[in-house]
């Protein structure tokens, strides 16, 4: 019986930034996995604490006031370690990964009728 295309959708909101007292910036953010059809859907709320130098600092903060997009490296490190947690929570929780699966191409040879087992 082959696998149920399962469609699935991230998506990552930095709610703000703000100045900490301890020279870093604190994003808090959201990220959501949703899944059609709809067997799952995950969110994952947190902050990330961003260091550096204080004029770096300043110059993210003051971006981020004017409504212009944080930078790729926040938004990108936030993404990679939120992902990868929820690639374990999907795991717990027997869903797929919110990673996309390689498809292997289908040969003359090879299109015999194959039952898929996974065991963890």
């Amino acid at each position: 019986m082959p696998i149920p295309a399962v469609k699935i959708s991230t998506n990552l909101n930095i709610l703000n930034m703000n100045r900490s007292n301890d020279d870093s910036l604190e994003v808090p953010f959201v990220f959501t996995i949703s899944y059609n059809p709809s067997v799952a859907q995950i969110s994952v709320k947190g902050k990330a604490n961003v260091t550096g130098e204080q004029e770096t600092l300043d110059k993210i903060h003051s971006r981020y006031k004017e409504k212009k997009t944080p930078p790729p490296v926040i938004v990108q490190t936030v993404s990679n370690v939120v992902f990868l947690e929820s690639v374990i929570l999907s795991k717990s929780l027997s869903i797929p990964p919110p990673i996309p699966l390689p498809k292997i191409p289908v040969t003359g040879a090879s299109k015999r009728k194959v039952e898929p087992s996974y065991r963890a």
